[in-house]
């Protein structure tokens, strides 16, 4: 058993690494005229000038954002670390998570409580917490 478990791990692992591979290869998408004009931020924005050079694609232009530079699908939703990444806002969200394959991580919105017991509850079952931060110490009154 013990030998499947760290199969599967290096399989993760390799899928992160092709990511990055990937990664590496994938153009930087910049706004256009983002390294030209201060007010003009660079994350992406879709051109929708008619004479635009962008969306017309035209050779010296910048890179067009597009479906073929996406990453490989088994690799999706895959955390940095090689685990499977899932959101919980409730205690009831974590049952059923494999501890050496899945990571919780905390909803932002998530008050201290319930995120007492998310934590408890994810310690009870061995799994990864990736935020646990942000809590303070709840005594219970009785």
């Amino acid at each position: 058993m013990p030998k499947k478990k760290e199969s599967e791990e290096n399989r993760l692992k390799a899928l992160v690494q092709k990511r990055s591979e990937f990664n590496k290869h994938r153009p930087k998408f910049v706004r256009q005229e983002s390294w030209r004009f201060v007010r003009i931020k660079s994350p992406w924005r879709k051109p929708k000038g008619v004479d635009n050079k962008v969306r017309r694609q035209d050779k010296g232009a910048v890179m067009l954002v597009r479906i073929g530079f996406r990453g490989p699908v088994e690799s999706r939703g895959l955390h940095p670390s090689g685990h499977f990444e899932v959101l919980a806002h409730r205690p009831q969200d974590i049952e059923g998570l494999v501890p050496g394959r899945d990571v919780v991580r905390v909803g932002r919105t998530v008050g201290a409580k319930k995120r007492a017991k998310i934590l408890a509850r994810a310690n009870e079952l061995g799994l990864r917490v990736l935020n646990p931060t942000g809590l303070r110490i709840i005594e219970s009154k009785k």
